[in-house]
């Protein structure tokens, strides 16, 4: 029996009998928005009615974490629960932190995600959107527990159009046509700005398709936007609401997204036997907003590069309006997901999410099971206390905030506690250590090519789209 087939048997084993009714799960994961970039919290120029309506029904996670900062190594840990550096995708060993067209990397089949652990306990599982977990046929979606998958195979800014003459750095060579996918064939290309801009629309039409197509089963639909991440395109009626601002209409048009999504829950009389997770893959970027902390996506991990935007809407079983202020991971989404559908974590390799259900559905004595929090290997917080370690000119400095009284982290501390830093600093080297002495190899496929070299005789986008309503 190889290992999948073995972890097959375990999950199917893991299942309870006589339980309620499997709860359908959806995950929608936003590409580069920050804290401070939507309502519930405390955005008052982007207008989310949706999701200050999805807060007020459910739960608003003030202090959920990223836990990579870039695109590839933050969703290979939200979708094993396991930290990226653990499974070779955060960019160690000579490898780019991301990974782009062309590339012999990519997550390796043998990890088990969520999609494989739901789908082994009888779920449809979907994903919509931005993959980015390697482009070669063994690291994409329906190799990697998706029944179903229609997106882009990695960022939108990896096109032909990109303006610059930075060259893929795979290829050494231009960007080339940017493929749209349908299961594990290119449909259409991303041609230019108008097709940019349909990208979050086709996406939710995509998924709300699977929703009714799988409603009376239960189902996993993953949705990892390409928005808001950078070249941003915005359709027209959306640029004219957000009054020209093209960062806001990315916002909004996410915001109308989620509302779709959630109507056609209530539509189905699904909503009070699905969970709804929204969050983002890092902090903010490029025009993006991390609200009251500071920094951003890139530079050392302060609160703005890793604290991002959760909500979690369950209408009958989680409260309405209630805020949580306990640290989550998404590393965790793994483990709790498996207590809610009664699915068996893997136990044949180490996972390092932790089980926050009692958080996620807003219990009052719930509590945080990480009494130590790290940001990568360049930060630890234990309580209130956080430790920075900052590189700059070759040089690494130890900085110390106490979160309770610097949310913004502007006050150094490290000359008043030494010995905090001290204590903080080793347990973030005893941290690192015990990763590196366990670690699980990403995936290399042998003479790896991009998905498409040209576009051919593939429509664009917005003409796909087009012929499909024909």
């Amino acid at each position: 029996m190889n290992g999948k087939a073995l972890i097959t048997s375990l999950l199917l084993s893991g299942s309870l009998a006589g339980a309620s009714p499997k709860p359908n799960i959806v995950l929608m994961f936003i590409d580069d928005m920050g804290y401070g970039d939507i309502g519930p919290f405390g955005n008052t120029i982007n207008q989310t009615p949706h999701l200050d309506r999805m807060a007020a029904e459910g739960i608003k996670l003030t202090q959920f974490y990223v836990a990579n900062t870039a695109c590839t190594p933050s969703r290979a840990a939200l979708l094993t629960g396991t930290y990226a550096h653990r499974i070779g995708m955060d960019g160690g060993n000579g490898n780019l932190v991301v990974t782009f067209p062309g590339d012999s990397r990519g997550l390796n089949p043998s990890e088990i995600t969520i999609a494989e652990m739901l789908r082994e306990n009888g779920y449809a599982t979907g994903c919509f959107g931005k993959w980015h977990l390697g482009d070669q046929a063994e690291f994409m979606p329906l190799k990697q527990g998706f029944d179903t998958y229609f997106g882009i195979p990695y960022s939108n800014d990896m096109w032909s159009g990109r303006k610059g003459k930075r060259p893929n750095p795979i290829t050494n060579r231009k960007f080339e046509p940017l493929p749209v996918m349908r299961q594990d064939k290119a449909v259409a290309y991303v041609a230019d700005g108008v097709d940019q801009s349909l990208l979050a629309e086709v996406i939710t039409d995509e998924a709300i398709a699977f929703i009714e197509k799988n409603h009376k089963q239960p189902f996993f639909c993953y949705i990892p936007h390409s928005h808001v991440h950078k070249p941003r395109y915005a359709r027209p009626e959306y640029l004219k609401r957000a009054e020209g601002n093209v960062d806001r209409a990315h916002v909004e048009e996410v915001d109308d997204s989620i509302g779709r999504v959630l109507q056609t829950l209530r539509d189905l009389k699904l909503d009070k036997n699905t969970l709804v997770i929204f969050t983002s893959d890092n902090g903010a970027a490029g025009g993006m907003s991390s609200g009251p902390l500071r920094g951003a996506k890139g530079g050392p991990k302060y609160e703005g590069h890793m604290r991002v935007p959760t909500l979690a809407w369950w209408p009958g079983t989680i409260e309405g309006g209630i805020t949580s202020k306990e640290i989550g991971v998404t590393t965790d989404l793994l483990p709790t997901l498996a207590k809610l559908t009664n699915s068996q974590v893997p136990t044949d390799r180490i996972i390092d999410g932790k089980d926050i259900t009692e958080i996620l559905l807003g219990k009052k004595e719930a509590q945080s099971p990480h009494q130590l929090h790290f940001y990568e290997d360049e930060g630890i917080r234990r309580g209130d206390w956080k430790l920075v370690k900052k590189k700059a000119k070759g040089q690494t400095k130890l900085e110390l905030y106490d979160l309770s009284k610097d949310l913004g982290e502007r006050k150094d501390l490290s000359g008043k506690h030494p010995e905090m830093v001290e204590e903080l600093d080793r347990l973030l080297k005893e941290h690192a250590s015990s990763i590196a002495a366990n670690l699980r190899p990403a995936g290399f496929a042998e003479n790896p090519k991009p998905i498409l070299t040209k576009a051919g005789d593939l429509p664009s986008l917005k003409k796909y789209i087009e012929s499909q309503i024909k």
